[in-house]
């Protein structure tokens, strides 16, 4: 009976500096993220209208009465970052997930009708029932809960396949979006105004009472989603090669379903549906940390960057003042349209 074939020991040496030379990127790649995200936090705190020094935001961090900077940096600028930093982890986490599971970069929750449906409860509770504060915020998740359930109900024959998917995702947008468009036609001037600030994505006005809740659906539902990210990579294979390889393929399908779901609801009922975040932050964290890993904690990293830069910037960087949805758009729409022409090119296969 012959010996069992054996690698060379040169190419197990060499797959081995090969998983430490990578391992290393991508703990360098991540540190710098995290370097980054606290860098801008800083400078948003700071920056402003008016410049707070570094001693005096550190003291109204600690809870000290600071003239002047206790309310321009408390009640105003902390606030207003915090809920950033949540949303952009929350939407950049959940949109990773997506297009991990369903192997495609269009099969993030702003493309396939999941924002849709938490903007169009949120419009047509402002608009219609006159409603603000919490009663929207709990219309929303509900609504985008229902959507993303009705989605995957209609994509399930026999399984889901992520191009059935995300085309009757897109159906369903349309449908929400002309929705949408009705009620605003019949929005009286006061509540057209709140509805469209509301639908562009914005943190103005950011409260507590809206950051917690996020807070709290970013640990549950994060935690949810890192304790599936193994078999979350392994579905990168395929159905058939993840049961293979022992993955309950629908129990972490539906898990991770939920979970991303319920991240995107819960940050788009707290500042609107950001465009383009959730889309954004997979592609560019794979681009810059390789696909050595599950990409959830980057992409998470990567999105909260994404939304705390893209709002200083609309803030104050452009000569008058935009929500932060509108920057985020202008930098996803040609990424967009680049995929298609890259799917157009490759006969269709993104």
């Amino acid at each position: 009976m012959s010996a069992p074939f054996a690698l060379p020991a040169a190419a197990v040496e060499a797959v081995a500096r090969g998983r430490v030379r990578r391992g290393r990127r991508r703990r360098n790649v991540m540190l710098l993220l995290v370097a980054i995200l606290v860098a801008a936090f800083a400078t948003t705190l700071m920056v402003g209208r008016s410049f707070v020094p570094p001693g005096d935001v550190l003291r109204v961090l600690f809870g000290e009465d600071v003239p002047g900077a206790s309310f321009t940096v408390g009640r105003l600028r902390l606030p207003r970052a915090s809920l950033s930093v949540v949303a952009g982890l929350s939407f950049g986490m959940a949109g990773v997930a997506f297009q991990t599971m369903l192997r495609n970069p269009l099969a993030s929750p702003d493309i396939i009708g999941i924002s849709w449906g938490s903007s169009a409860a949120a419009v047509f509770a402002i608009v219609v029932l006159g409603l603000d504060g919490t009663p929207v915020s709990i219309m929303a998740i509900v609504a985008g809960l229902a959507v993303a359930l009705a989605v995957y109900g209609l994509s399930f024959r026999g399984g889901v396949v992520g191009a059935r998917l995300i085309l009757i995702g897109i159906g369903i947008s349309f449908m929400l979006e002309s929705f949408i468009a009705y009620v605003l036609e019949q929005a009286p001037q006061w509540n057209y105004q709140e509805a469209l600030r509301w639908l562009a994505g914005s943190v103005n006005g950011a409260g507590w009472n809206q950051i917690v809740p996020v807070a709290i659906a970013l640990g549950a539902f994060g935690a949810a989603l890192l304790s599936r990210a193994r078999h979350l990579e392994i579905l990168r294979l395929g159905d058939d090669a993840a049961a293979a390889l022992g993955v309950r393929v629908a129990g972490t399908r539906i898990i991770v379903i939920v979970a991303a779901v319920g991240l995107i609801a819960f940050a788009t009922s707290a500042s609107g549906p950001i465009a383009f975040v959730a889309f954004l932050s997979g592609p560019i964290a794979a681009r810059i940390i390789g696909r050595n890993g599950s990409l959830l904690i980057p992409a998470a990293l990567v999105g909260a960057v994404l939304v705390l830069v893209a709002d200083f910037c609309g803030q104050f960087l452009l000569g008058m003042r935009y929500p932060v949805g509108v920057v985020t758009g202008a930098l996803g729409a040609p990424y967009l349209l680049y995929l298609i022409v890259r799917s157009n090119r490759a006969g269709g296969s993104l």
